[in-house]
């Protein structure tokens, strides 16, 4: 049986049809530009056209797809080409899709280990300075930079940053800082209306001397400003004349005007002696008085009274307050040292009473270090609440953000006032009083003294204290007269300038000016009564206003006392801001 061939198909399969209607590209597709990276565009090319000068350029008009050779229109991003891709070749999509990134091997580093931020960059110069500035705020040595756990730090938190050598830090970073601050202190020393110094000396464990200077001053938006100016080596003696031609050595390198300067010092003698050379004005230290009793050393004096009392101590916790404290030597020139001394003394009592009595104690104890008997307690406590208004009048002459020289006055009539004797105190008392007493009158009582004025003045100009009640009704009016006539000075020449140049602008332009000559302005004396007379109509402020905030909001209504106040107000009254550069044993003071 013969089996019926099959026909051959007509037509040619359906692969070989798609095949050749596919269509042809009219000649090689071009990649697209390097600067195109983006993945889908490497599924398009672009053809050629001719260009400028016979040469051909790519025509970025169309993308032409190389699977298809289909073209989509180009308008400088990637839309159309995904959108072709999603409609047209979604296999290939999802191909490379579900294809793995190459991830760099556990030994293979990245471009990132490589980087470093260049020397010279402005990241690298940024961290650096902010390096400095830790050395120098936080008065680090410059070996910090070299030390492994800093370095390590830095590495963690900017693995491109280089840390320069130390060398850097101290020949170059950090003398630039100083440069650039100094540059800036300068310019607010030149605006501002006048400038207040204070200096302290300080001998270290190597007896080498040093000196420190600092300022303080009220800025335009009534801001006080207490900046350190230097410190440096005191190589000569400590004499009147050496230490009045290195406040002039400053004031030179400073750019500064001793002579409209207030220099505020403590109350040793050279100091007194140097500021009297030049007649230069002065301030004693107000927070320096004081010469009060020593109370016994014995536990300072003694290791095995010193390790006894820390026994008791342990044993009497329920009855002292500050368990495990040491005991407070009074310093002569320090009013809060000797309140604080006897204070912390009967607050450890119970401890040091028990310690005076434990046999290894008495066996090396004299009479001088013994208990006290119940008499010599009662005097103790009275003592602490005499020296009281003291230790609160250190405090506020200390304070650092307020105005100090303004409250020395009503704060001095005060004192004066507490020391006062009473015929209920004790004979301890009654002489710690009279002793206090006199020093106190003789302390700025003096009529010929320039810094009374000074005092009285800038208690004047404070808003707290303006009605002067301390005083006496002659002495508030010839205070008030003061600041007139001062007020009244510094605006006189700016006034007659002003004054000067409107009218000749107004003459220029040929305006009839018979009137404004006839009728000047007021005079600034008359201006700076008026002024006076509303100011004192104002309302009293609280102890706890800041006076500088008062002025701030004022100032366009008391133009001239403004002036004044800043000029007076920014003067402290104590030299704790040069001695608290000195403060803290173990600093280091040469790298």
């Amino acid at each position: 049986m013969n089996e019926e061939k099959v026909p051959e198909p007509r037509h040619p399969p359906i692969e070989m049809c798609l095949q050749q209607q596919r269509p042809k590209a009219k000649e090689p597709l071009k990649p697209p530009p390097r600067s195109l990276k983006a993945d889908v565009l490497k599924h398009f090319g672009f053809y050629c056209q001719p260009g400028p000068g016979n040469k051909k350029a790519l025509n970025m008009m169309y993308a032409v797809c190389r699977h298809c050779y289909g073209k989509v229109k180009y308008f400088g991003n990637t839309t159309n080409a995904r959108v072709h891709m999603d409609r047209h070749h979604p296999e290939l999509l999802k191909e490379e899709m579900g294809r793995p990134t190459k991830a760099p091997t556990a030994g293979q580093r990245t471009l990132h280990h490589f980087e470093r931020f260049p020397k010279h960059s402005e990241q690298a110069k940024k961290i650096t300075r902010a390096i400095a500035v830790i050395i120098v705020k936080d008065l680090h040595p410059y070996s910090t930079v070299e030390r492994e756990g800093f370095r390590h730090l830095v590495h963690t938190l900017e693995p491109c940053y280089r840390i320069p050598h130390r060398v850097t830090f101290s020949n170059t970073v950090i003398p630039q800082l100083y440069k650039e601050t100094k540059l800036k202190v300068r310019e607010g020393l030149i605006k501002a209306n006048r400038v207040v110094l204070t200096c302290d000396h300080w001998t270290s464990r190597t007896t080498e001397s040093y000196g420190t200077f600092t300022v303080h001053y009220i800025t335009d938006e009534w801001e006080l400003q207490s900046l350190v100016l230097q410190t440096r080596a005191m190589h000569e003696s400590h004499t009147a004349a050496n230490v009045n031609e290195t406040f002039h050595s400053v004031a030179e390198e400073w750019g500064l005007t001793l002579s409209d300067c207030v220099i505020v010092t403590d109350n040793a003698a050279n100091m007194l002696a140097a500021m009297q050379l030049n007649d230069l004005t002065h301030v004693t230290c107000f927070a320096l008085l004081g010469r009060i009793r020593r109370i016994v050393r014995y536990f300072h004096r003694s290791a095995v009274a010193a390790e006894a009392l820390k026994a008791s101590q342990k044993e009497c916790i329920p009855l002292v307050v500050n368990v495990l404290y040491c005991l407070i030597i009074d310093i002569s020139t320090r009013w809060n040292s000797a309140h604080d001394m006897v204070e912390r003394f009967l607050e450890q009592l119970p401890a040091g009473s028990a310690a005076l009595v434990s046999p290894e104690v008495r066996r090396n104890n004299t009479a001088d270090s013994s208990a006290l008997n119940d008499a010599e307690i009662h005097c103790a406590e009275e003592i602490v609440e005499t020296l009281k208004p003291f230790k609160e009048a250190t405090k506020a002459v200390s304070e650092a953000r307020t105005p100090t020289l303004s409250i020395i006055a009503p704060m001095h009539h005060h004192l004066l006032q507490s020391t006062e004797m009473d015929k209920e105190d004790s004979p301890l008392v009654w002489d710690a009083k009279c002793a206090m007493h006199d020093d106190l009158t003789k302390r700025y009582n003096s009529a010929k003294t320039k810094s009374k004025h000074l005092l009285h003045m800038a208690s004047g100009l404070d808003p707290r204290f303006k009605a002067l009640p301390f005083l006496a009704e002659e002495e508030r009016s010839d205070v008030h007269a003061r600041l007139i006539t001062e007020a009244a000075t510094l605006d006189v020449k700016l006034t007659y300038l002003l004054i000067h140049i409107f009218i000749t602008y107004l003459c220029e332009q040929y305006i009839y000016v018979e009137n404004y000559v006839r009728a000047p302005p007021k005079s600034p004396r008359t201006r700076a009564e008026e002024e006076m007379k509303k100011y004192l109509e104002e309302p009293p402020l609280s102890l706890e206003v800041h006076p500088l905030d008062w002025w701030k909001l004022k100032e366009r209504d008391f133009r001239l006392l403004a002036k004044l106040a800043k000029r007076i107000l920014c003067i402290p009254g104590t030299s704790v801001a040069a001695e608290r550069v000195f403060s803290t044993a173990g600093d280091i003071v040469i790298d």
